[in-house]
């Protein structure tokens, strides 16, 4: 079953293999999932003025205060922030504390995980380009995702064979919208940056590290066990 849901700024695609479960179980879990993701985006939107992390951005919540949800994705995002070497800084924003370059690939595992716990066999998610999978499509068959060429509409830079999360940060579609975070201004180095790892909030962060960094981010990012980058560069299209 496919499935697409308009939600935290992007669409969220969902293709789901039943396995044992029957339709109105593989329907409930899917709605399960999606709400979970409205849940998240009323939860950590920097554009809806009744969030929890618009309320921390103004100063309304104490840091103490916070719900459990929000501590686990701030703590996430205090994590990829040392292990990117500083370049993934969500403290160092305009406007206060902004997780959102780690909660839509978080909240994306959360939705994965109810589709698992529901007992389907396989699924996978699409949260705008942030995509994780369980599961196999068809028997002896993996999950394929195309690394999209930024250059170019119609080609591909490379397929992966997803046995766990890919991650892109790109200008190719938004412009140069990551912010350089010791700066403030909008990074330009890179076209795109991807990275593969079994954890998909943590692949979003490190994407959105690298695109910030424009390369340099590259070291500290190569020494993280388990996780893979492709960078575009913007002046020459080099692919590293």
């Amino acid at each position: 079953m496919r499935h697409a849901e308009e939600v935290m700024g992007t669409v969220v695609s969902f293709d789901v293999r039943a396995g044992k479960i029957g339709t109105p179980a593989l329907r409930a879990a899917l709605d399960s999932a999606c709400a979970g993701l409205h849940e998240a985006d009323a939860r950590f939107s920097t554009w809806k003025r009744d969030s929890e992390v618009s309320r921390l951005r103004r100063g309304e919540l104490d840091p103490r205060m916070v719900s459990h949800d929000l501590d686990e994705v701030l703590r996430l995002c205090a994590d990829a922030r040392d292990r990117s070497g500083g370049w993934f800084d969500p403290w160092r924003l305009p406007g206060g504390v902004d997780p959102t370059g780690l909660v839509k690939g978080w909240a994306a595992e959360r939705a994965l995980e109810r589709l698992r716990e529901a007992g389907v066999s396989g699924a996978m998610i699409n949260a705008g380009g942030d995509v994780a999978a369980f599961g196999e499509p068809e028997a002896g068959r993996c999950w394929r995702i195309g690394i999209r060429d930024p250059r170019s509409a119609t080609d591909l830079l490379t397929v992966v064979e997803l046995h766990g999360a890919l991650a892109t940060s790109g200008t190719y579609e938004r412009g140069p919208h990551v912010l350089d975070p010791h700066t403030g201004q909008p990074a330009r180095g890179l076209v795109s940056a991807s990275v593969v790892g079994p954890s998909l909030a943590f692949a979003d962060a490190l994407a959105t590290g690298l695109l910030a960094s424009g390369e340099p981010a590259l070291d500290p990012a190569s020494s993280i066990d388990g996780y893979d980058a492709l960078l575009v560069m913007r002046e020459d299209g080099t692919v590293l």
